[in-house]
């Protein structure tokens, strides 16, 4: 006597939830700490942890930045300054000396040229800066006034050593062979932060660097100044020759 089958059928109750992926029971979306409003004990207590991970009786501000939680000018606004904060946290006082306007200025130039645009408060983090925003707004007094620091240093007519006249024994020089700061600024500025050969930029192509060069050789009577100089990347450079 042939057995009757039964169905094995089975119904939406019994089947399996749906999964989002391999080894996923189900999507998980999760907000970002929200900082406002955060207590003053525990802003210092985040800075004593920088310093404990370090294994410093310090923090600077560039550390702090890359490493703490919060941004370096919450501290310092909260507090005052960021030596206050230290003192808060019965942390030492932190230096970085030597660090020079001009160095500050290269490092702005460096990523506004990687960038290809004027760069905002928040671009201004490692690794594309060396320094964080709050070393700017410490020394400028605010990140707008550093941006017009800058911009007011590059249209200056004002001499710098690279600009300064070299002694010859063959032939008077107007100008120095280095391109200094301000030259470099103004002549990628004016060539689009792009090779005038090839077009390349480091703001759309991941490693491109950029030099500035003489049209017509120093070696062969070209002076150092804006008409002639061009902005050329390292691989059009290399290949181009000494011959005018």
């Amino acid at each position: 006597m042939a057995r009757k089958r039964t169905s094995t059928k089975k119904t939406g109750a019994d089947k399996p939830p749906a999964s989002d992926g391999p080894g996923n029971s189900a999507m998980k979306f999760e907000l970002k700490q929200y900082n406002r409003g955060r207590s003053d004990a525990e802003l210092l207590a985040d800075l004593s942890r920088v310093a404990r991970v370090l294994g410093k009786p310090t923090v600077t501000a560039n550390e702090y930045c890359e490493h703490g939680i919060f941004h370096s000018s919450t501290l310092q606004r909260r507090f005052g300054s960021w030596f206050k904060a230290l003192e808060r946290a019965n942390l030492k006082r932190s230096r970085v000396l030597g660090i020079t306007d001009e160095e500050l200025f290269e490092n702005l130039q460096n990523v506004w040229v990687s960038l290809g645009r004027q760069p905002v408060y928040g671009d201004i983090t490692k690794p594309s800066s060396k320094f964080c925003a709050g070393t700017y707004e410490r020394r400028f007094g605010s990140w707008r006034k550093a941006l017009e620091a800058f911009v007011a240093f590059v249209n200056s007519d004002g001499p710098l050593p690279a600009e300064s006249e070299q002694p010859s024994q063959h032939k008077p020089r107007r100008t120095s062979r280095q391109v200094n700061l301000r030259l470099r600024f103004r002549v990628l500025l004016r060539d689009n932060f792009r090779c005038v050969a090839c077009g390349r930029s480091p703001a759309t192509e991941a490693g491109v660097k950029l030099e500035v060069d003489h049209i017509k050789p120093w070696s062969k009577g070209g002076e150092t100044v804006v008409d002639n100089l061009q902005a050329l990347c390292t691989k059009c450079n290399g290949g181009k020759s000494n011959i005018h």
